[in-house]
């Protein structure tokens, strides 16, 4: 139960960062386009994760049977996710993307289960069922929702690849969590300078680019929703099963919401509340349903031989 509490603590936390993001990339979007935006947010959250590295001393090792899985982390999470999301969220809406990446979850049981044998129970299914319902609640309003087809390929892949990017972290929780967000942020910030670099030569509009909105945003990307929300989530995660884990993303449209209605005029919808304690009752169910023991995944690794 203390290492659900902690993971739910962490989790809870990055989601709500996460919500407060959609409000930053809406910002800037129309200014920076999605990769050169991604990759100026990664390029900021290095600067801030080479001084964690400093100061808190973690190893630099990662060792050699785990680099391919580290820099898939990276590529399928870090660029793919990420950049598929900020280019759906451009194409469509923030409550479009709200709804779309709000399978998340989902897919994080159906992978957590084949990848990481975590056992499927109805609980489980259950939980995600109503938080799912609960974040459509919030989000869907008749008058204000609008779905692109093409933003809507773009926000499925990058709820599909955060998914996978999710399970496969876990393979790595035995390092630290900021070794590992530094090396994935890395790899993502290399992988993207060539297209990035590009732009900021031939196509950056300078002018546009020194309003406090845009590189405030810029600033909140790289600082706090990248380097603060990478770790807790990686952090998070290291304490329940991928599964479980999945269902602490429905804060962020919980936080999305409010904050577009505090600072954008964003309508909030009359399913708001209801909306939250299906949310609240998706949690409460996978918590009850508890972490797989560590029992049970040496039975199964036992039948498995």
């Amino acid at each position: 139960m203390r290492n659900l509490l902690m993971g739910s603590f962490f989790l809870s936390l990055a989601g709500s960062i996460w919500g407060a993001m959609f409000i930053a990339v809406r910002l800037s979007i129309f200014v920076i386009p999605p990769v050169p935006l991604v990759w100026m947010r990664y390029g900021t959250a290095l600067v801030a994760l080479f001084v964690l590295m400093l100061v808190t001393r973690p190893s630099w090792y990662i060792a050699p049977k785990d680099r391919k899985c580290l820099v898939a982390v990276a590529l399928i999470g870090q660029v793919a996710s990420i950049v598929t999301q900020e280019t759906g969220t451009m194409l469509t809406s923030a409550q479009a993307g709200s709804v779309i990446t709000a399978a998340t979850p989902a897919f994080m049981v159906v992978f957590g289960c084949v990848i990481l044998h975590e056992r499927f129970t109805v609980g489980r299914a259950l939980s995600v069922l109503a938080a799912t319902v609960g974040v459509l609640f919030i989000v869907f309003d008749p008058d204000h929702f609008e779905v692109h087809a093409l933003g809507g390929i773009f926000l499925t892949v990058a709820a599909v690849t955060w998914a996978l990017m999710s399970v496969l972290v876990k393979f790595l929780a035995h390092y630290s969590v900021i070794t590992v967000t530094f090396y994935a942020v890395l790899v993502a910030f290399l992988a993207l300078t060539p297209y990035a670099l590009h732009w900021l030569l031939c196509r950056a509009d300078p002018a546009a680019m020194t309003d406090p909105s845009i590189w405030g945003s810029v600033l909140y990307l790289g600082f706090v929703s990248t380097t603060a929300g990478f770790c807790l989530w990686n952090k998070g995660l290291s304490y329940m099963d991928a599964s479980i884990g999945g269902l602490f993303l429905f804060f962020q449209p919980i936080v999305g919401t409010v904050l577009g209605a505090l600072f954008l005029d964003e309508p909030v919808t009359a399913y708001f509340g209801a909306g939250f304690a299906l949310i609240g009752a998706g949690v409460v169910l996978a918590m009850r349903g508890g972490n797989t023991t560590a029992a049970e995944k040496l039975a199964r690794q036992g039948k498995g031989k």
